[in-house]
This record gives structure tokens, C-alpha cells and sequence, in this order.
């Protein structure tokens, strides 16, 4: 049997040349039975010529199958080359903008083999452009959690993300705490705070499973900017060792595609892990910033801020109250009832100045029964009234130890800035204490100005 050459040509070539010399070959015979003299036609220059017909017939198949086959194949082929060409940029420079399909499609303008090799060479190309665009995509965002720890700036980075991947035109992100949803990042959505009592996510966060929903025609969510109408709304549980530690809620006008499922997928573990670091972080922050007893500011943090505000104030110039107060008698509270009867003493205060004061006022416990407050914009007048109001109220209010009613008062000191001229915020406090003094000096259970 003869060797054929592995190349599909050069095969070709031996074929079609063997097949017209055979056909010059088998011609004559023909011709003799189509009525021709055999003496005229079985002659040795009749067969020359009729095996040089099939001969140049063979060659000429050959030229035409290598200019129209063999063109189709070395474009394939010069598309393989550039796909590889922009693999290898692709893996160097980590763009993989390099990898879109777009660039190294083949044109297919046939329904033979041919044309279905191309095809599937495009469904290829696509299905790695996709592979490299999902890969990107779950390195960037895994980046961007590891390069945050405070949960605002890590939950809004994020939905950021999450809309740009999924394509979603707006959605939000909510967190459990102190059991109940909280709204931490939207983007789109007028009104997010009523997703905090969806059934949606409810169903969500009970199941620990995506819940899709799909939206007919005639129901409209609002947008910042404007209204759009979503085919699909897609709420996701963030689930840390099967613990639900919130949820994303993604709205789309086109509905949601397979690949960015399956990218939303990819995220889940990564941003569940971020998530939890982020609570704890931000726990272990409230807990290192608050007294353990009242549950207020301690005295490092609270001073902390008050440097702030003062350093605000003066940028601005505003002004800048500050009240100093303690518990009147408080060693006979402790002697008399017991050290476990005067933290509920302590407590109380607390919670009673909490509610005294304004929102956006700063409150410390400075140490054992002395508190500080720290007013934000607030006069020598607006002090007063803050500490005549916190004496009252504290005047009003008792605390139970068994049968018996502890009843307690305080006495305050109050300073403002600029009314006062200090050269800092520890002028202030100075200046607070000295009033406080002379309102214990005084008798007690009133309120003096610095």
C-alpha cells in the first residue's frame, strides 16, 4: 500500500493527479465504445494526451481547492495565532480587554464544514473571552474587599461592583443588625428603606437561596434620575458559615443573564468573608470607643472627639458648648445601697442625659460618677438651657433597689467657646470643671457657668 504524506495537500495533490491520469488512462477505451476506430484511439500519443488532459485537470483542482479552501484555512488559522498572541498579553499585562472575542471572531459565510469549524472556533473564542472577563472581574472585587474594613465604604464599594458586573441599573445592599434589616448603600432606588421589610428578602434570608423575581410590564421601580421599568429583580443572601449576615438586592430593565448569575456566584464567598471581618472590625471599634458600663463614649475616645469639634469650630467658626456634670452624694449612694445599686445609678444617668441632649450631641463618661457633654454648635445660653434641662430631668427620675427608690441629683458646669477664650479644647474642660466645682461648692443640684 503506498505511504500517503500527512499533509492534507500534498495528499489532496497525490489524489487528484493520480485520478486524472487514471481518467487519461480509461478515456480511450471509452471513446472506443463510444463508436471511435480502436487504431486511431488506443495509440501511445492518444494516451499521452489524454493522461496530460487529466493531469492539468488534477493540478488545476488542486489550485482551486488551495485558493479557495486553503484561504479560508489560513485565516483560521491567522485568528488562532492572534487569539494566542492575545492569551499570552492577556496573562503578562492582565488587560483583558485583549481577550474580546470581537477582535478574533472569524467571518463564516458558509454551511459547510468549513463554515462550522468557524463557528465553533467563535463560540470558542467567546466562551474564553468570558472565562478571562469572569476572571478579572472576581480578581478585581476581591481586591476591593481586602482593601476596606469599615463596613460603609466596604458594602458601597461593593454594590459598585456588583452593578457594574451584573449590569444591573440599580439595587442596594442590606445588612442584619441587632436583629433587623438596615439599609447600608443604594444606588437607583427612591425610597430603599421600605426593602427593609420585603417579603423578597425575607424569603430570602429564611431560605439562605436566591430569589428571583420577575416583573410584568406594567410595574415601575424608581430611579434617582429616572423611572425604568426591570424584568427582573434578583435578591441574594450573604451567608458566612450559613449564617445570613445581609442581603443584595439587584434591579435589571434586560434581566439578568446566565454568566452574571454565575459571576454573582463567584463573588458570594468572598464578599460573605469581607462582610463578617468588617461587623467585627466595626464591633471591636464601638467596643474599644464605648464605656462598658454606661454604654457611652469612654473617656479616650470622647476626648478625641472633642478635639475634633473644637478644631471644627474654630475652622468654621462656630460655636462650641461643653458640660460637665457628676452625681451629688454618689459615695453614699454606693455606701448605702451597695456598688451593684449605684452602677444602676450610673446607668440611669446615663440613659437620661442620652435623652436630654440634642442628636449629634457628644456624651462621655469622663470618670467614675463625672460626665462630660460636648455640644456642637450650641452658645453659652444653648449650654445653659441643655444642663438646666439634663438637671431636671435627672432630678425626676429614680431607680429601684428591692423595695426601696434611689433618688439622686447633679450638678452641672458649662462653658461655650467663643464666649470663653482658651488656647484649646482641654481649656474648655478646664474651665467646665471649675464651674462644676462651684456648683457642688454652691449646694448642689444646680447648673453654673464658667
Amino acid at each position: 500500500m503506498i505511504r500517503m504524506p500527512h499533509k492534507v495537500f500534498t495528499d489532496l495533490a497525490i489524489w487528484m493527479i493520480g485520478l486524472g491520469l487514471l481518467m487519461g488512462i480509461i478515456f480511450p477505451f471509452f471513446v472506443v465504445m463510444m463508436g471511435l476506430p480502436a487504431n486511431q484511439v488506443l495509440t501511445p500519443w492518444f494516451f499521452v494526451a489524454t493522461m496530460t488532459a487529466g493531469f492539468i485537470v488534477g493540478g488545476a483542482n488542486i489550485w482551486l481547492a488551495r485558493k479557495v479552501v486553503g484561504g479560508r484555512l489560513h485565516i483560521l488559522s491567522n485568528r488562532m495565532r492572534l487569539v494566542e498572541t492575545n492569551l499570552r498579553a492577556c496573562v503578562q499585562s492582565g488587560n483583558e480587554k485583549k481577550c474580546m472575542s470581537e477582535a478574533c471572531n472569524v467571518p463564516v459565510d458558509s454551511d459547510d464544514e468549513i463554515g462550522e469549524s468557524g463557528r465553533a472556533f467563535n463560540y470558542l473564542v467567546e466562551s474564553l473571552a468570558l472565562a478571562h472577563k469572569t476572571d478579572a472581574a472576581v480578581r478585581s472585587f476581591t481586591e476591593m474587599l481586602a482593601s476596606h474594613l469599615e463596613l460603609d465604604i466596604l458594602v458601597s464599594q461593593s454594590l459598585q461592583k456588583l452593578l457594574q458586573h451584573t449590569e444591573a441599573s440599580a439595587g442596594a445592599i442590606l445588612i442584619a443588625a441587632e436583629g433587623e434589616m438596615k439599609i447600608v448603600s443604594s444606588h437607583g432606588i427612591r425610597t430603599p428603606d421600605s426593602l427593609c421589610n420585603s417579603d423578597h428578602v425575607r424569603r430570602a434570608m429564611q431560605t439562605g437561596t436566591r430569589v428571583i423575581v420577575a416583573l410584568p410590564e406594567d410595574v415601575a421601580v424608581e430611579g434617582i434620575l429616572t423611572d425604568f421599568r426591570p424584568r427582573e429583580v434578583l435578591v441574594d443572601p450573604v451567608l458566612y458559615k450559613g449564617v445570613p449576615l445581609g442581603a443584595i438586592i439587584l434591579a435589571s430593565a434586560k434581566g439578568f443573564k446566565d454568566d452574571a448569575k454565575a459571576r454573582l456566584d463567584l463573588f458570594g464567598n468572598g464578599m460573605a468573608l469581607a462582610f463578617n471581618n468588617a461587623l467585627t472590625h466595626d464591633r471591636l471599634q464601638k467596643l474599644a470607643a464605648l464605656d462598658s458600663l454606661t454604654s457611652i463614649y469612654n473617656r479616650r475616645f470622647g476626648m478625641a472627639r472633642l478635639g475634633e469639634e473644637f478644631s471644627r469650630a474654630i475652622r468654621v467658626n462656630s460655636p462650641l458648648g461643653v458640660m460637665m456634670f457628676d452625681i451629688d452624694h454618689f459615695k453614699m449612694v454606693n455606701d448605702t445601697y451597695g456598688h451593684l445599686a449605684g452602677d444602676r445609678v450610673l446607668v440611669q444617668v446615663a440613659k437620661t442625659a442620652k435623652l436630654a441632649l440634642r442628636k449629634g450631641d457628644i456624651l462621655m463618661r469622663y470618670g467614675g460618677e463625672e460626665f462630660l457633654a460636648i455640644f456642637p454648635a450650641a452658645s453659652k445660653e444653648n449650654a445653659l438651657a441643655l444642663g438646666e434641662r439634663l438637671r431636671r430631668m435627672v432630678q425626676d427620675t429614680s431607680v429601684l433597689d428591692g423595695d426601696q427608690i434611689i433618688c439622686v441629683t447633679i450638678s452641672i458646669g458649662v462653658t461655650s467657646y467663643p464666649e470663653l477664650e482658651v488656647t484649646d479644647e482641654l481649656d474648655l474642660v478646664k474651665r467646665a470643671d471649675e464651674a462644676l466645682y462651684k456648683a457642688k461648692e454652691t449646694g448642689r443640684n444646680k447648673v453654673m457657668m464658667g
